[in-house]
């Protein structure tokens, strides 16, 4: 039995996951447009700079996924890492 667009859940609509994109987006933008007109009082000097949180924001997501990706190198096992155990045992 399939359920139709309007059976699903609210947030898994694709429409719905459009309008949250969009919605987001236009959150940002305003935020970063508001500094041209706030004076941002920064701490240590570089997070007075123009945008910089949405900077920081992004390049530290960047270095998660990247980090991430480094450890999966590491730390992966085969697929068949448990049943390879069970066979020698």
């Amino acid at each position: 039995m399939s359920k139709s667009n309007s059976d699903n859940h609210w947030l898994v609509r694709p429409k719905t996951i459009r309008l949250l994109w969009v919605t987001m987006a236009v959150v940002l933008a305003l935020t970063v447009f508001a500094q041209l007109f706030i004076k941002v009082k920064g701490y240590v000097g570089v997070d007075s700079w123009f945008a910089f949180g949405a900077y920081y924001g992004f390049l530290s997501c960047v270095a998660m996924v990247l980090l991430a990706k480094l450890l999966g190198l590491f730390l992966k096992r085969s697929e068949q890492y448990y049943d390879e155990r069970e066979d020698n045992a």
